[in-house]
């Protein structure tokens, strides 16, 4: 199984972005992740490090400037998804990748605080 190491940057952008009010708080992330198309297109004009940012999680043991090495997508390359933080908690949890799921149910909450989606008392 894959291991993965938390992507610092990706934590500190998808804060910046909840921070900054770029989300996106109810969507079918199954249609709106990126797929391989969405992901080459950002590719054509950004770097490989403005692409892993969007990636909570980074595959330790791949090579730096592929797809291979970077997982856990979080946002449409515009926003931060609520369901996709969801989607990267549930899916880190699964797989027993704790950092990751711990990271990814952080940023939901600060989310979810920030929307006021918090549990009332």
């Amino acid at each position: 199984m894959a291991r993965y190491a938390v992507n610092a940057g990706a934590v500190e952008q998808a804060r910046r972005l909840i921070e900054g009010r770029q989300y996106v708080l109810d969507s079918d992330w199954g249609e709106v992740q990126p797929g391989a198309d969405a992901q080459n297109a950002y590719l054509e004009s950004h770097s490989w490090q403005q692409y892993g940012d969007w990636h909570l999680g980074l595959t330790e043991g791949a090579n730096d400037e592929t797809k291979a090495r970077h997982a856990f997508v979080y946002g449409d390359f515009r926003r931060v998804h609520r369901s996709g933080l969801i989607a990267c908690v549930y899916r880190a949890a699964e797989w027993r990748h704790k950092d990751v799921e711990v990271v990814a149910y952080e940023l939901l909450q600060l989310l979810d605080a920030k929307t006021g989606l918090t549990p009332s008392s």
